[in-house]
């Protein structure tokens, strides 16, 4: 575990946030699963859950402790200090409005993507896993492969060699020579695709937004079943759609 790996951390600290990050991950989790899967004692997982309680970062449903609502003025304060990422979430809306789908904006934080917003306005779009705050691999989304090609390729390294390039779908991209080409691909024609790498059957578009000083902000993606996104309309029409997107978010930011 990290608490021992680095003796400028508080082994205490890192140990609360795996307690919290498996309760994320589990959708909840009893005393006894958190020692068990912490391999810690169970006396100790209760002190930590007590803890997390006290200071309502956690609530209990029955023997069941579930992340709760503190969070979100965490996040939101996480959230608000950049204004770029309110005027992208103004923008997310404008590109689910006028693609049907669903649209999300992306940020890269430790080497993995978090879903800062996501916005589904029609009955027919994408519902699956539209939790803001998501945490998914960089290298499986379009907006993830959008935020890599961003990076110099040392950098890109440095992320696959944290947290490797796990096969989510038999379409992920698990070889970084293939990664890397993929990556001059976007950089050269600033959109990217997921073709099914993350979920089977879901296609997405992303591109980058970023500053004028070319520094990375996150990136926007438009996400549909693959029985939509194809063609013309996967390939042509919702690459100019996003891109066009990006260059209003690019443009506010900018003159903002």
């Amino acid at each position: 575990m990290g608490s021992s790996s680095n003796r400028n951390t508080l082994g205490t600290l890192e140990r609360g946030f795996e307690v919290v990050s498996l309760l994320m991950r589990n959708d909840g989790a009893r005393v006894t699963e958190v020692a068990d899967e912490l391999d810690i004692a169970p006396s100790t997982a209760h002190k930590y859950l007590a803890t997390l309680h006290n200071e309502r970062f956690v609530v209990k449903e029955g023997d069941e402790y579930q992340v709760w609502m503190r969070f979100l003025t965490v996040g939101g304060y996480a959230k608000h200090r950049n204004p770029a990422y309110e005027i992208a979430a103004q923008k997310i809306r404008s590109l689910a409005d006028q693609t049907g789908e669903r649209a999300q904006f992306v940020v890269a934080e430790h080497g993995r993507a978090i879903y800062t917003e996501t916005i589904v306005l029609e009955p027919t779009a994408v519902m699956t896993d539209r939790r803001n705050g998501r945490v998914r691999y960089l290298h499986s989304s379009a907006a993830g492969k959008a935020i890599l090609a961003q990076y110099s390729r040392e950098k890109v390294r440095d992320v696959i060699d944290r947290w490797g390039l796990p096969a989510e779908t038999e379409n992920t991209i698990t070889d970084p020579e293939a990664l890397f080409s993929e990556l001059d691909r976007i950089e050269t024609d600033d959109v990217a695709f997921n073709d099914e790498e993350s979920i089977d059957g879901l296609r997405s578009v992303g591109a980058a937004v970023t500053t004028a000083d070319d520094e990375v902000i996150g990136a926007i993606s438009v996400s549909g079943p693959a029985n939509r996104l194809k063609g013309d309309r996967f390939q042509e029409k919702l690459p100019d759609t996003v891109l066009g997107v990006v260059n209003e978010i690019e443009l506010t930011i900018a003159y903002s």
